[in-house]
This record gives C-alpha cells, sequence and structure tokens, in this order.
C-alpha cells in the first residue's frame, strides 16, 4: 500500500486536490480555512491516471491519501487553527510514516516559514520523496507566479509544480511526479 500525505497550511487546497486525484468528493471543501476537522482524513482509492501513463498503483487498495488539516495559519507563523500541540505532534507522525509527500504552497501567500522547515525535515531527516506544489496559480499574475517559482526552488531546492485546481493547469505534472515516485515507493 503507498500512502501519500498532502500537507500545507490553511485552505491551500489539499482536499481539493485529493478529490481531484480520487475523481470523486471525499473531503469537504469551503473558502473558510480549517474546514478539514481533526488532524487527519485518509481516503482509500484509485488515482485517476491518464492512459497515456502507466499506472504503477494498481488496485483500490494500494494507495491512501492522507489529506491533512492546515498546519500553519498562511498570514501568521502560527499552527492551525484546529490543531493542539499533541494533534501537531500526531500529524508529524502520520506524515513521517507516508511514502511520499504533496508538498502545497498557495500561491496568494508564498512559502510559509514552518512549511519550509517541515520540508526540510522530511526531505533530510526521514529522506521522503515531495513532490512540490504551488496552488491556485490562477488567481495572481503571471509574473508573480514565475517569481514565487523562482523563490521556492531556491529555498526548498526543488523545482515546483505550478497549479490551478480550477482549470486543471498542471494537474498531470502531479501526476506524473505521483506515478514515478509511485513506482519506488512500490518497491520498498
Amino acid at each position: 500500500m503507498i500512502k501519500v500525505a498532502i500537507i500545507g497550511a490553511e485552505n491551500v487546497g489539499k482536499s481539493t486536490l485529493m478529490n481531484a486525484l480520487l475523481g470523486r468528493r471525499i473531503s469537504e471543501t469551503q473558502p473558510t480555512p480549517g474546514t478539514t476537522k481533526g488532524a487527519i482524513k485518509r481516503a482509500f482509492g484509485t488515482v485517476k491516471i491518464p492512459k497515456t501513463m502507466k499506472n504503477p498503483f494498481g488496485g483500490a487498495d494500494e494507495l491512501v491519501l492522507i489529506d491533512t488539516a492546515g498546519l500553519y495559519d498562511p498570514q501568521h507563523e502560527l499552527r492551525g487553527k484546529v490543531l493542539s500541540e499533541e494533534k501537531f505532534k500526531e500529524l508529524l507522525n502520520e506524515i513521517a510514516s507516508a511514502d511520499i509527500v504533496i508538498h502545497m504552497i498557495d500561491a496568494q501567500y508564498g512559502l510559509h516559514r514552518g512549511m519550509e522547515k517541515l520540508h526540510h525535515l522530511l526531505k533530510f531527516r526521514y529522506e521522503k520523496p515531495i513532490i512540490v506544489v504551488v496552488n491556485k496559480i490562477d488567481l495572481v499574475p503571471r509574473e508573480k507566479a514565475e517569481e514565487l517559482r523562482e523563490i521556492i526552488k531556491k529555498r526548498l531546492e526543488q523545482e515546483p509544480i505550478m497549479l490551478s485546481l480550477v482549470t486543471y493547469e498542471g494537474f498531470n505534472e502531479v501526476l506524473e511526479k505521483l506515478v514515478y515516485y509511485g513506482q519506488y515507493a512500490k518497491k520498498s
């Protein structure tokens, strides 16, 4: 079974991405931060992979998507509204147990310092493959999105995927990365 944790600040689009990947509404989505109640929501299913891509995931019982509550308030250096310190630690343990991490960043707010620290912890201490996704690029001017891409590339030492879950621009790139890392996770 391949575990994929979707992490990010509050209201970045984690639940929307999970719904899009599974091709059905699993998680509630609202424009209000803190919609995902509790720290963790798991969904079992098959990611909708286009026929042009090889699907390493196999049957529906082989993939678990973990939709996490917002780890941080995107406008402040605060832990997310729904997370107590105990829940925060529980959530970090759940993320550390994942095979693949999707780190989502809101194009309107940029890279949160707390999320940057967590990214490096997961990448270097836990050696997790991380897919960096900048969501909501449809809400910012193209120049700002490109500027953000360069900042993230420098700070996280990784090329982000620019995504809009409204227009689905960049969605196939997310699938391709998931498939790429999925084939290695399955072997381990």
